[in-house]
């Protein structure tokens, strides 16, 4: 199941999030690691920033949009990654 808005505002640094279609070598989901505070906005509740670091030099952010591809247990990740096709 994809994260939701209020579960993305609890993260924090060090926390793992689970990509439900973007696989390793070995078929396992791949992890990124919550690499800051994630931002959010008064004025737009709904509006959220969290940073992401894949590997040892691979770094970027999801936005709310993004959120559907994420989960946060490699189980729930490999169960979406199965619907998907």
């Amino acid at each position: 199941m994809a994260i939701t808005i209020e579960q993305a505002k609890k993260l924090k640094c060090g926390d793992i999030l689970y990509h439900s279609f973007l696989k390793n070598a070995d078929g396992s989901p791949q992890r990124c690691k919550v690499n800051g505070k994630v931002k959010t906005w008064k004025r737009d509740p709904d509006r959220i920033y969290i940073p992401l670091k894949r590997g040892m030099h691979e770094y970027g952010h999801a936005e709310k949009m993004d959120l559907k591809f994420f989960c946060l247990t490699e189980e729930e990740a490999i169960k979406e990654g199965k619907n998907e096709k």
